[in-house]
């Protein structure tokens, strides 16, 4: 298959290239680089199949050719982090709306065969309902987690009416290699192996209670190929480990001091998917456990060398910021 994948150079894109390359696929990447590195695919380089372009994927007319003779196409680009897109709003809706929509509809005219896009299961909020199941009413806290759902509005609406084969994943806590250590918080994971690897201690948020359904980043790459490989059509599929587990488990799986610091408004005490969707009809599930996921994880922290070192301070100011703008 002939396959197009932005945001190929990110955390989760990164691997579904090389699973798609392992699968022998020939893979584009669409990558601005704003949050990507071309890092995340040196492992690759030579690879037969494998070409990256450095493009803006909301730009309609630059996008176009790439998608001629597409088979499959993967709508991972996308702006993530919470503060910034309080901050930003306009910003993030240039980038995962309308990115989004000039993405689907280059898909369209080249009338794919399949279209996955990359939703996230910040759109349920805070849950009434665990595990939360797709059929949850979509109560996203701010603008990401709004942008993220209007995406996927689009995706679906687009299959609707021009019948385009699409299938929206919704995303839970994913972690695992390349994971970004950058932004406003960072991802957790990242956040404190980098933290470990330099000394320092943990920034738990709260008392570390709040529990995470965690999933490992090649399990939902698999998600992503299975989806493309199935037959359902204008479908959203949950995807996560089925389980859910505690910050304050992570921490005690890495070993080190811990410093708490403000809990955070709008985020859920608990995310825990209903995959029964996808583990029936995708015949899909989650190989990697949480535990072997850690380890996995520790036994490759040199590659957070280079990363930035969160401390209390940092994390806790902007913890502040946050506050700020959800209380004007």
């Amino acid at each position: 298959m002939y396959a197009i994948v932005t945001g190929g150079a990110g955390f989760i894109g990164s691997h579904l290239v090389e699973l798609l390359l392992q699968r022998g696929h020939q893979v584009v990447v669409l990558d601005n680089l704003s949050t990507g590195r071309l890092e995340n695919l040196a492992h690759l380089k030579g690879s037969a199949g494998l070409s990256f372009h450095r493009v803006e994927v909301g730009d309609l007319p630059m996008i176009c050719p790439y998608f001629d003779g597409a088979d499959w196409v993967f709508h991972l680009a996308a702006l993530a982090d919470i503060v910034p897109s309080i901050q930003r709003p306009l910003e993030y809706h240039r980038a995962n709306v309308d990115g989004t929509l000039a993405v689907v509809e280059a898909a369209r005219l080249a009338e794919v065969k399949r279209f996955v896009y990359a939703a996230s299961s910040s759109c349920y909020g805070i849950p009434y309902v665990f595990p939360t199941p797709e059929t949850a009413e979509l109560r996203p806290q701010y603008p990401y987690a709004l942008t993220k759902a209007l995406g996927e509005q689009i995706v679906l609406h687009w299959g609707h009416v021009y019948g385009l084969p699409v299938v929206s994943l919704r995303l839970f806590n994913v972690f695992g290699p390349r994971s970004r250590t950058s932004g406003t918080y960072g991802a957790v994971f990242g956040v404190f192996l980098a933290q470990k690897l330099n000394g320092k201690p943990f920034t738990v948020v709260g008392d570390g209670t709040q529990t995470r359904d965690f999933t490992f980043v090649t399990d939902v790459a698999r998600a992503f190929l299975a989806a493309a490989e199935s037959d359902a059509r204008q479908q959203i599929f949950n995807v996560g480990s089925g389980c859910t587990y505690s910050v304050n488990r992570l921490v005690e799986l890495l070993g080190g001091p811990v410093v708490c610091i403000p809990k955070r408004p709008g985020e859920p005490d608990c995310t825990f998917a209903d995959t029964t969707k996808i583990r029936t009809q995708l015949q899909w599930k989650p190989e990697v456990s949480f535990e072997e996921g850690v380890a996995r994880l520790l036994a490759n922290i040199e590659d957070w060398r280079s990363a930035p070192v969160w401390t209390p301070d940092s994390i806790a100011g902007a913890t502040r910021a946050w506050f700020q703008y959800l209380s004007r």
